[in-house]
């Protein structure tokens, strides 16, 4: 393979802030990939083998198991 050109730019991979630990990816758009399922287990991030997207857990995330009730508020919010 010939070397790149010295003003070509690579752009890095896309990076997706999510608030569970198993995400799925399908490589966005069209010409995307399988849908494929990851898990981060201990890790707080994982990169999908195809597409090299990179999923990046947030600070705020809750566990996998926990109900999450959309319009539960605390009362002051309302």
């Amino acid at each position: 393979m010939p070397p790149r050109h010295p003003a070509e730019t690579v752009l890095p991979p896309e990076e997706i802030v999510v608030s569970t630990k198993r995400v799925a990816c399908d490589g966005g758009g069209v010409l995307g990939h399988p849908l494929v399922y990851l898990d981060m287990g201990g890790d707080d991030f994982i990169e999908c083998g195809y597409c090299d997207r990179r999923f990046v857990l947030s600070a705020d995330h809750h566990a996998e198991s926990e109900y999450l009730d959309p319009a539960a508020r605390p009362p002051e919010a309302h």
